[in-house]
């Protein structure tokens, strides 16, 4: 809803931006004025979201944008519930207008690939890897470490032309498994890592009949702390239950209540300098 439109006439700009807050007031109260002014985020946790099957997405993005909530997603080009992979002609939409609201974007390899041990050896690092994605997917094979930082650009650059807009010289490793000497690689070709905090796995990938939708929720709000970095994903296929529909809103909420603040890692302190030095784009 938004007032009608009017001609300016000999209204000053002063007077201008005094109905805007005023009309801020009206439909949405002191927060919505204070959303728009944008406050410091002084107790900021840093909201991530992994690829996944993208059925939750298009909920996620309701609430990220009724919350006014802005996240950083790694991307990698999965398979999906509905169209051509995650990184696909079908998504681009939804990619282009997350981006149009704010939110961050980095790699989390091409292919989904899992880091599953060092290999011996000298000269160019190697690695034993199994990506669950792409033309390999299933597969053990040795990668070099110019394999690898392939595919953590070509993430990267697959999500830069669907948005326009640079990504993060960030990544996440799936499942989180990487080696000191995977770290040195990626780090070699311009990306530092991003796991999570231990109260920021936020347990959506894990079986529902163990471990239900309120007590992940419960235990959430209980252990989060400002600074954390939380996970979860765009969609599980293991998970009977899923959880972003029942928990997501809820611990936005709840978390709001005790005074932390979402914000995405381009705020985060220990990669601000990182980002800086490694401009994509």
């Amino acid at each position: 809803m938004r007032p009608a439109n009017k001609t300016v006439g000999t209204v000053g700009i002063a007077a201008l931006l005094a109905l805007s807050a005023l009309w801020a007031l009206m439909v949405g109260g002191p927060a919505a004025a204070q959303t728009h002014a944008g406050p410091a985020c002084k107790q900021p946790v840093y909201l991530t979201f992994d690829t996944g099957h993208m059925g939750v997405a298009p909920w996620v993005a309701q609430v990220l944008q009724r919350q006014n909530v802005k996240v950083t997603f790694f991307v990698a080009h999965e398979k999906t519930q509905q169209g051509d992979g995650t990184l696909g002609s079908t998504w681009a939409p939804w990619w282009a207008a997350r981006a149009g609201e704010g939110h961050a974007f980095a790699s989390h390899t091409l292919d989904h690939v899992y880091w599953q041990a060092d290999l011996p050896g000298t000269g160019e690092p190697r690695f034993k890897m199994r990506p669950s994605a792409g033309d390999q997917a299933g597969q053990t094979r040795p990668w070099s470490a110019t394999e690898y930082c392939a595919s953590l650009k070509q993430a990267s650059s697959r999500i830069e032309a669907l948005t326009g807009r640079p990504s993060l010289p960030l990544f996440r490793a799936p499942g989180g498994k990487t080696s000191p000497r995977l770290l040195a690689a990626a780090k070699a070709c311009g990306y530092a890592h991003v796991g999570w905090a231990p109260a920021g796995f936020l347990g959506d990938e894990l079986p529902s009949e163990k471990y239900s939708n309120a007590q992940l929720l419960t235990q959430a709000v209980e252990r989060i702390r400002a600074g954390d970095v939380l996970m979860a994903h765009l969609g599980i296929w293991s998970r009977t239950d899923p959880w972003a529909p029942a928990v997501l809103e809820p611990l936005i909420e709840q978390l709001k209540a005790k005074g932390l603040c979402f914000v995405t890692l381009r705020e985060h302190p220990d990669y601000q300098r990182w980002i800086a030095q490694h401009p994509r784009g």
